[in-house]
């Protein structure tokens, strides 16, 4: 028995930990952690997306995602909380952005279209809104690969391969320091959620 082919509009994200860059801009590769992966994934399953990239080129970190995932989808996990092994499901730990792209076009067998989040100012010429990218991806016939960046955000090395960027997610206040757990939930939010 074959398994049916996916939607080829199909969303997908990733949390990028390398190339992210550190407070002086400087390219580095952050730890991934327990808590990000867990929780990005209960919320991409969610809002419907087709799969969540963990990015670190650093093996023993991808370990720790392997092994989060063991007890999620076979552990003791999967026992007492099915529903969360079925978000964990579709978690894939790999080395670059670049794995994750083939892998997308591997399922659809076309390469996947870059959405990037970041608030820097400087990129406000390919910045998009929420509505706008909603009404495209509504549409889209081939699939889309959602970055999110940790540490102090994705670096312009892979930045310069983006096209189109959403733009930053504001409060009523002129503090925005989110974690990228609640920015990634809050864009799925706006993309994704059933128009009331």
């Amino acid at each position: 028995m074959t398994e049916p082919e996916p939607p080829r509009g199909a969303v997908y994200c990733a949390l990028v930990h390398h190339p992210v860059r550190d407070r002086a801009g400087e390219v580095i590769t952050s730890a991934i952690t327990n808590i990000d992966v867990h929780d990005i994934a209960r919320s991409a399953r969610t809002y419907g997306l087709a799969g969540y990239f963990v990015v670190s080129p650093i093996g023993a970190q991808r370990l720790v995602v392997d092994r989060i995932l063991e007890h999620w989808k076979t552990g003791a996990g999967a026992r007492r909380t099915p529903e969360r092994s079925q978000a964990l499901g579709q978690v894939h730990p790999v080395l670059s952005v670049e794995e994750a792209e083939v892998e997308i076009e591997r399922v659809h067998g076309l390469r996947p279209t870059l959405l990037a989040t970041e608030a820097r100012p400087e990129l406000a010429a390919r910045v998009v809104s929420c509505s706008a990218e909603r009404t495209r991806l509504a549409t889209a016939t081939a699939p889309t690969l959602i970055l999110f960046g940790t540490a102090h955000g994705i670096h312009p090395s892979l930045l310069d391969r983006v096209g189109r960027v959403l733009e930053p997610i504001w409060g009523p206040t002129d503090y925005n320091h989110l974690s990228v757990r609640a920015a990634a939930a809050i864009t799925f939010d706006r993309l994704f959620a059933p128009q009331r």
